[in-house]
């Protein structure tokens, strides 16, 4: 994927609201969407700090856990996916956790984590998908956030 292309994902992705029971329908959204196509995936769902929703299907290991909050802390200090963040350090070769002084174990420039945006108020949370790989995870959770917007297919 462009940069161009995450990016317009992003900005296409701005929700009005999200409750907590839209945090329940894009979770189930990627675990109906995971069991369908015998994927392991863990997802995590999260506004404000608090978790609204955590899975984590058959194959899966309590590592998914630790990539899940690294991923999503790396979201939730820049604003932009973590595959964009991978993919901008590396257009620019250099090292994410060198560039922004951050400790590897608490930050994962992998894909797979989303930032939640709502019109009006800007990044309120992230959705986490672990499992796959960087790109799979990625649009595992971005179409989770289309089925919430209504452009699912």
């Amino acid at each position: 994927m462009k940069l161009t292309e995450l990016l317009a994902q992003e900005h296409t992705l701005t929700l009005q609201s999200f409750t907590n029971q839209e945090a329940l329908r894009a979770g189930q959204y990627v675990i109906e969407r995971a069991l369908q196509e015998q994927l392991s995936v863990a997802v995590e769902l999260k506004r404000n700090g608090q978790c609204l929703f955590y899975a984590a299907l058959d194959g899966t290991a309590p590592d998914q856990e630790e990539w899940i909050r690294r991923k999503s802390n790396v979201v939730l200090r820049h604003g932009h996916s973590s595959l964009y963040m991978r993919l901008y350090n590396e257009s620019k070769q250099r090292s994410y956790h060198t560039m922004y002084a951050v400790d590897p174990a608490d930050y994962a420039d992998a894909g797979g984590s989303f930032p939640i945006r709502v019109t009006g108020v800007g990044v309120i949370g992230t959705i986490t998908v672990s499992g796959l790989s960087q790109e799979a995870d990625h649009q595992l959770a971005v179409d989770a956030l289309m089925y919430l917007n209504g452009q699912d297919k």
